[in-house]
């Protein structure tokens, strides 16, 4: 892989990691484009550390907080004063990112009638390159923005029709705590998003949110902040496994360094952009654009599917 490669994944994946629009998908199609026939693990894994980073730096203070109000759950607990409706918002987040978070123990599960588990199917799923699931995932995503945007609108009229008037629209801001159940849907969604590419995590988890009547802002934050547990257990299970492979060797440190350092800066500024965005109610933007690349990716995987070969490279598949 060459520095050139190296930074435009890079840029892909900062860029795609946070936007709802699929970070693994577009990942998938800039591999596809330029014939990258690697597809490394180990190369995936540090992008994705590197926009860790990203989350880090823009959501520290919000971090820190949740750290301590863990530690005050921990003495709630330990003092059996727990109670789940007395809980701060802060309190309240760590609760619904610790229940968001057990759906993931699903990738573990086994598949009936064979000797994989459904984190196997995905990794199959993901190697597979193929631009017509990847365009079927990427359709999906636009239809749950719509869906979340939708229901979003919904909860605004019927809260319109209770007030009496368009004037006090500004007094709606949605739930700014969640439920169990809230937390429960939310993390089922992270899991579906994983096994399928193309699936954007970020646009799905936030979708849901608006569902369940969720403050939009509030949704987002909790979004971006339960990537970070899933993008860290996805490094400490993947990079073993890479490293054993040989799979550094076949990049290069040079590469690497150059694609986690892009994908932190461009995944810092890509979150200010769809806060600023989603604050300002601009998300058809991306309705607009998951809705065509998935649909121009369905049209090509079909086309190949036929020829047999990747259109952009002249290569058989």
């Amino acid at each position: 892989m060459t520095f050139f490669d190296a930074i435009i994944q890079g840029t892909i994946q900062g860029l795609t990691e946070f936007l709802p629009v699929s970070s693994s998908g577009h990942l998938l199609i800039s591999q596809h484009i330029l014939g990258v026939q690697e597809n490394n693990l180990f190369f995936d894994v540090m992008l994705h550390i590197g926009t860790l980073f990203a989350v880090l730096a823009v959501y520290y203070k919000t971090i820190w907080k949740l750290i301590i109000s863990f530690f005050q759950i921990l003495a709630m607990i330990f003092k059996r004063e727990f109670n789940l409706k007395k809980l701060n918002a802060s309190q309240n987040m760590v609760v619904a990112l610790f229940v968001g978070l057990l759906p993931l123990f699903l990738l573990f599960a086994p598949v009936p009638g064979s000797n994989m588990n459904i984190k196997d199917i995905a990794e199959e799923l993901a190697a597979s390159n193929s631009l017509l699931l990847v365009g079927i995932a990427i359709v999906a995503t636009s239809v749950m923005l719509v869906i979340g945007t939708c229901k979003e609108k919904l909860y605004q009229n019927s809260f319109v029709k209770r007030i009496g008037s368009k004037k006090d629209l500004q007094r709606f801001d949605g739930k700014k705590h969640f439920s169990l159940f809230d937390a429960v849907y939310v993390g089922i969604t992270q899991f579906i998003a994983a096994v399928f590419p193309g699936l954007s995590r970020s646009g799905s988890t936030l979708s849901t949110g608006l569902i369940r009547g969720i403050n939009k802002q509030t949704a987002l934050d909790y979004s971006f902040i339960l990537g970070v547990p899933a993008i860290v257990a996805a490094a400490v299970l993947e990079l073993k496994e890479a490293l054993k492979s040989g799979a550094m060797q076949a990049v290069g440190t040079g590469p690497v360094l150059a694609g986690m350092i892009v994908s932190a800066v461009v995944g810092f500024l890509s979150i200010k952009l769809f806060k600023w965005l989603l604050k300002t109610d601009k998300m058809i933007i991306f309705i607009v654009y998951t809705a065509i690349v998935g649909s121009a990716c369905i049209i090509i995987g079909i086309i190949e599917k036929i020829l047999s070969i990747n259109i952009f490279t002249g290569m058989a598949i």
